[in-house]
């Protein structure tokens, strides 16, 4: 199960996970705006939901046991009975819908399905659900736009560095040339931070406490033309470890491949290649770019 993503539907926040590259909604937060007493197991109880159930398993389950099927839809018109979510995929085969324990736990069923039940929460907290839902989706593609855009820049940074000269040589901001006894300690990536950074990972989280509280790191406040200069090091530095070169040599030479970069790319401004359309969506401004 990935990562779990979130909607605010209302005033209810709606849970969302991926299986099997599918987004499944928490039919059981979405339920918290249903006023009065109602249960997922009401809703699974009805002949029309059980009908379109199965049409759904029809269409994207190849495995999904229509014998069953027929048995639980003949019970569906007597007062006594119900069936759970769980008996419901067990028997089945089902696929649609799935319960889930622990943390963030509670029934999931997919988006299709979800929009279904929304009608049985009210028609105007479905359609809250359905515009949520593609909000969430629109901002999900112009994040994957922005990264493609990006790692076009990218290549086109790094053929900059190739084909320029350096003007203007960026000194260290700390005295890591001359004690070098942090190099004995440092593990490869703290090699490269204070290669780039001027600090160690450590260092960056005493001085910012505040946000390492919050989970950040170093990196996390890199500029783009710093991930662009860290790209190129963590390849370079690999090579040079298979090639046998000890740290000292090693951090030296990336010290000073990642000024030349930086220089170059600080110069150049490749965000500026990055053209804003809305408050979401970026695309490669190559009118500005020529």
């Amino acid at each position: 199960m990935s990562k779990i993503s979130k909607i605010q539907v209302e005033d209810k926040l709606i849970s969302i996970v991926k299986k099997d590259e599918q987004d499944y909604i928490c039919l059981t937060d979405m339920l918290k705006a249903k006023d009065g007493s109602f249960f997922i197991t009401d809703w699974l109880r009805n002949r029309n939901t059980l009908e379109f159930l199965s049409v759904w398993e029809k269409i994207n389950n190849p495995n999904f046991n229509y014998g069953e099927f027929a048995t639980i839809r003949n019970k569906s018109g007597l007062n006594s009975f119900k069936v759970s979510v769980k008996e419901w995929t067990e028997k089945t085969n089902a696929i649609g819908i799935f319960s889930k324990a622990g943390r963030y736990g509670g029934t999931y069923a997919h988006k299709d399905i979800a929009f279904e039940f929304g009608t049985w929460i009210s028609p105007i907290f479905k359609l809250y659900l359905i515009t949520e839902y593609q909000r969430l989706k629109e901002i999900e593609t112009n994040q994957y736009n922005l990264e493609w855009n990006f790692k076009r820049i990218i290549s086109k940074a790094n053929y900059q560095i190739h084909t320029d000269a350096v003007k203007n040589y960026i000194l260290p901001k700390k005295n890591y040339d001359k004690n070098k006894e942090w190099l004995i300690y440092a593990d490869e990536a703290d090699l490269l931070n204070v290669t780039l950074f001027g600090c160690t990972a450590k260092d960056w989280r005493d001085a910012n406490p505040k946000y390492a509280n919050q989970g950040m790191n170093i990196r996390d406040i890199a500029s783009i033309n710093e991930l662009a200069v860290l790209s190129n090091l963590e390849s370079m530095n690999a090579e040079l470890i298979k090639n046998g070169i000890e740290k000292e040599k090693r951090y030296l030479k990336l010290k000073e491949i990642s000024d030349y970069q930086l220089t170059i790319l600080n110069e150049k401004d490749f965000m500026k290649a990055l053209k804003k359309l809305n408050d979401k969506v970026y695309i490669e401004n190559k009118l500005n770019n020529k």
